[in-house]
Parts: structure tokens; C-alpha cells; sequence
């Protein structure tokens, strides 16, 4: 029967494998820096420092200020390691106590390394969030720590941050060439379209998702390598060449902060297993009785350079269809990415074999990626690091990564979206999608708005540069 998996046994292999590729890359890497210290003179760029693996748990804060005139706070913290890493917390609503009891993960950490940490109050529909409190702390200080937060030069003392910070020297032969490497626990956020509220009951939200995620081991596996933005692509120049690119910029800039705005309504989660990936490829209508099982969709993806997140959403979500690079919309119009493309779920064999008669539990699944992407068109050498990155991080999946145009991928995308309007009540309008609903708005039109309230006086150039007439919609009662 097609789909049957043994998770045991597909683990031990793929483990003894990113075992093999780590230390292969490392040597590789190690090699490179002894060839440049010999070309310079024999010098070595390479402080004398121990490094360590750092495992910080954010347990959480207690006497925060009351921030809000209704309520009391909505607490994150944003965490810094020596400003070169990030980590940002979810959001606990209406407490003065928050309990978060999160982990980050980070290897090959400078012994003198530090942690700032700001505590924030979400203000949701801002801009900007109201400041309660930092503290710092200094990695070798280890065990569970009070720290006191400083507010403001008149209201110093703002509450407490409880941390606990735990050290082990480095397992890595050669800690200094991948220093300050995340190493999990891949964390996720889900955010949703700003029409997502009046179309919740009408349509398959997961349309209207967008997702997060922070995928370990980044810097292993694509190195120092970025795809520039493609020059010969036409849509690609009006976003960042020629007279109109500062207009197209501030819109897709806009509608990406819509997208990805930090609100106390995103959804947060861990991926621990298998199991969790699943759930977030869940997908469907609500009244087709197959919403609860992984979907037959295409993602659009990038990997940001910023700060290597993986950043998707369905590639026919509706309220994508103005914009000319959704590629660019994921990114905030970064001129490069480490990577970017398409990818979608498939059951072992290829949708074309499979039956719902299945559980998806007992399905070995499989995950197609692929650099069909026109605004960056990632070199397709960088496909052999991408798969190892995705099996690294998702040991249980089989992954399959494709130039764009090898037929194998062609034949793989179209058995997905034959299935999804054959089996699962997707219309051809949600893969090919138009504005179509009463009160529908694109997020294009949305985002122009935006920029035109702000006194910039943009959005309408943007959309007369992308070429497109946006038909008036009424007004989103959730935006």
C-alpha cells in the first residue's frame, strides 16, 4: 500500500547522515581558512577564544507595569545574542506575569558572549510597541537568573525576568567557522491576511496564512551564499530599478508588514515531531470534511537572509494576486535571499497514487522543493544544500529538490493541484486566483492605502506600476 513508513529506521539513516555532512562541510571549511592563512603569511585571523553551546530557557516575568487603559499588558521580549542573533518571543495577553518557558538553542557561542533582553508591550494596529524593561546578563553566568528589568532614567525597576543558562563547551572540532549557529527548537508563527476576518466563515483560512519559521543549521548547509535579484526578469526591475521602484517598494513593503505584524491573534507553535508539520500543511474548507488533513497546495518560500527564517504561504492565495513578485512580498523587497522557489506535500508514490482512504498518519510524506522563483532565480547548484537543509531539520520526510524546469517537478505540482480539484473541493479559481468575493480585498489595494494615509502619496504610482486597476472593495471591518 503506498505511504507506509518506518520512522525509526528512516531516522537512524538520516541522522548518520547530517552527522557525515556536518563533519564534511566543516573540514571543507577548515581547509578554505588554512589556504587563506597561508596566503597571508601564515597568519591567522582566528581569535583564541573557547566557545561553548548555549541552551538559554526563558521562564518569564513577574510585577510588570500596567501598560494598557483596558487591561493590563500584552508582554513579548526580544532576546539578543551580542546582536548576532535574535530570538522573539510569543505573545502572553492581558498579564502582568507572564509564563513563557521558551527554549533557544545556539551553538558555537563565545564564552563572553551576552544576553539583552527588552520586555515589550504589544499594542496591536501600531506601528511600534510600548517599552516596559531590559536586562543583560552575561552567558557565563549559568544557572536559573533574577533579572531586574531597567525602564525608563525616572522608573527604573520595571518587574523581573527569570532566565536559565546553561553551557556546555562546544561539540563542533571547529566552533569559529560556524559561530552562533541556531540550533533549534524550530519555532513558527502564523499570521493572517487582514480580510482573513471577514472571510474566516466563507473561505479555507489557510488561503490566508502566512508562515514564520526558524529552521536550524542554516549557515551549515548554504554557506555564505545569497541569490541577487534577477536583472533579466521584468518584474524583478520595477521593484528595484527605474523611476517607480521607490513607489513599488513602500507597497510591497507595506503589505508585508500587514502580513507579518506580530498581533496577540498569531498563531505560535513548536515543531517537536512529524506530527507538527502536518498539522500546520492542514488545509481546506470548513464544510468539505477534509480540513483536517494535509492539503494538496503549492507554497511560495523564501529563506531571508535577515535572519534565516523560512517564510511561505499558499502560492494561490487570492490576496496575493496584484502583486507581480510574491517572492518579494515574503522577503520586504531584500535585494537578495539565501533562497527561494516553490514546494508542496505529497504522499510517497505521488499524489497520483494516493487514496483518502489513508490516514495521513500512516503515510510516509514526502516534501518537492524547487527554485521557481522569477524575481531571484536561485542558482540551481544550491539544490543539493537545500535538500540536506530540509532533511536536517525534518529527518521523518523524504525530500525531493528540482530545478524549475525538470519535468519530474512539472508532473509532481500537477498531480497535486489534479487531486486538490478532483478529491478535495478546491476550485480552479483558489490556483489561478481574482478577487471574487462580496467585501473582498486584495492586499495590494490595502497596502496602497496604507502608504497613501501615511502622506507618502505612493500607492497609486505602485499600482499603476504593476500595471494593474484595483476595483474598490468597502471597507475591512477588521484591518
Amino acid at each position: 500500500m503506498p505511504g507506509k513508513r518506518n520512522p525509526m529506521q528512516l531516522s537512524q539513516i538520516f541522522g548518520q547522515a547530517r552527522r557525515s555532512a556536518e563533519r564534511a562541510r566543516e573540514e571543507a571549511h577548515l581547509a578554505t581558512m588554512k589556504a587563506r592563512e597561508w596566503a597571508n603569511g601564515g597568519k591567522e585571523d582566528v581569535v583564541d577564544v573557547n566557545y561553548v553551546d548555549l541552551t538559554v530557557q526563558f521562564i518569564g516575568a513577574s510585577g510588570l507595569p500596567k501598560m494598557d487603559v483596558v487591561g493590563t499588558a500584552d508582554p513579548y521580549f526580544v532576546a539578543k545574542l551580542d546582536d548576532a542573533l535574535t530570538f522573539v518571543s510569543t505573545v502572553v495577553s492581558n498579564s502582568l506575569s507572564p509564563v513563557w518557558n521558551e527554549l533557544w538553542r545556539i551553538r558555537n557561542v563565545p564564552s563572553t558572549a551576552k544576553l539583552h533582553i527588552d520586555v515589550l508591550d504589544k499594542d496591536n494596529g501600531t506601528v511600534t510597541d510600548d517599552y516596559i524593561g531590559t536586562a543583560e546578563v552575561k552567558i557565563s553566568s549559568t544557572g536559573t537568573k533574577e533579572l531586574t528589568l531597567e525602564g525608563p532614567s525616572l522608573r527604573r525597576n520595571r518587574g523581573t525576568m527569570w532566565v536559565k543558562i546553561e553551557t556546555v563547551p562546544a561539540t563542533a572540532a571547529h566552533p569559529h567557522i560556524h559561530p552562533y549557529t541556531f540550533d533549534g527548537p524550530i519555532r513558527y508563527s502564523r499570521h493572517f491576511s487582514p480580510t482573513v476576518g471577514i472571510l474566516a466563515k466563507m473561505e479555507d483560512t489557510h488561503l490566508y496564512s502566512t508562515w514564520k519559521m526558524f529552521l536550524r543549521g542554516v549557515p551549515l548547509f548554504m554557506g555564505d551564499s545569497v541569490q541577487p535579484w534577477n536583472k533579466n526578469y521584468k518584474a524583478a526591475q520595477t521593484i528595484f530599478q527605474g523611476p517607480a521602484s521607490v513607489a513599488v517598494k513602500s507597497t510591497i513593503q507595506a503589505a508585508h508588514r500587514m502580513l507579518y505584524a506580530r498581533q496577540t491573534t498569531n498563531g505560535f507553535g513548536v515543531i517537536n515531531n512529524t506530527h507538527d508539520v502536518i498539522t500546520i500543511l492542514h488545509g481546506g474548507r470548513p464544510d468539505s470534511g477534509t480540513s483536517h488533513r494535509v492539503k494538496p497546495a503549492v507554497y511560495t518560500y523564501i529563506i531571508s537572509i535577515d535572519d534565516d527564517s523560512f517564510r511561505f504561504s499558499e502560492t494561490g492565495a487570492a490576496f496575493f494576486v496584484d502583486f507581480a513578485s510574491k517572492h518579494a512580498l515574503h522577503a520586504n523587497c531584500a535585494e537578495a535571499v539565501r533562497y527561494s522557489g516553490e514546494f508542496h506535500p505529497r504522499p510517497e508514490g505521488g499524489w497520483e497514487n494516493f487514496d483518502d482512504s489513508i490516514p495521513d498518519d500512516q503515510v510516509q510524506w514526502e516534501l518537492v522543493i524547487d527554485n521557481n522563483s522569477g524575481t531571484y532565480s536561485p542558482d540551481p547548484t544550491g539544490l543539493a544544500s537545500l535538500k540536506e537543509l530540509f532533511e536536517y531539520n525534518f529527518p521523518q520526510f523524504k525530500v525531493h529538490a528540482f530545478d524549475f524546469n525538470d519535468p519530474r517537478l512539472a508532473q509532481s505540482r500537477d498531480a497535486c493541484r489534479a487531486y486538490a480539484l478532483s478529491k478535495r473541493g478546491v476550485t480552479q479559481d483558489e490556483l489561478q486566483p481574482h478577487p471574487h468575493l462580496p467585501g473582498e480585498e486584495t492586499l495590494q489595494h490595502s497596502a496602497s492605502r496604507k502608504v497613501l494615509k501615511g502622506g507618502v502619496g505612493l500607492g497609486s504610482i505602485a499600482s499603476e506600476a504593476f500595471g494593474y486597476v484595483i476595483r474598490k472593495a468597502p471597507e475591512p471591518e477588521t484591518l
